[in-house]
């Protein structure tokens, strides 16, 4: 029973979290999960990287933080684009209904959701691989 339980759950939170994918706009939310991947991977190679030279993984590291940053720039990118996009469409209309405002508000603001989040599980990795690595004192 528990098991039918969470397969339900888990069907039911991927039908809400493809819903959100598709409101926030389906270019920027592709770009900020592409950056949350690259920063991943960077993380991975970091760890493993680490085994052999220090150099390579403060490289990956470096990279990581780029990544990160990038995904949260876009994230915010977006979201502004979609606060214009929503002020054009107040100023056409006139004066629409707050439920209409409410709602263009709320899908301009999963961009910038989306890239806070994907930044965050970022920065979990970067701090943890930089406990991991010694430190280099001859960085730039």
């Amino acid at each position: 029973m528990t098991l039918i339980s969470l397969s339900v759950q888990g069907v039911f939170f991927q039908a809400i979290a493809t819903n959100l994918f598709m409101e926030g706009g389906p270019l920027f939310m592709s770009l900020i999960l592409i950056c949350l991947l690259v920063s991943l991977f960077f993380i991975v190679k970091g760890f493993v990287s680490s085994q052999k030279s220090v150099q390579s993984a403060h490289k990956y590291l470096k990279l990581t933080v780029d990544s990160s940053l990038l995904g949260l720039v876009l994230g915010f990118l977006g979201s502004v684009l979609g606060l214009i996009s929503a002020f054009d469409t107040v100023e056409a209309m006139g004066n629409p209904p707050p439920e209409m405002f409410a709602g263009g508000l709320k899908i301009s603001l999963l961009t910038a959701t989306f890239g806070l989040f994907s930044f965050v599980i970022a920065r979990l990795g970067i701090l943890v691989l930089r406990l991991k690595l010694p430190s280099i004192h001859n960085e730039n």
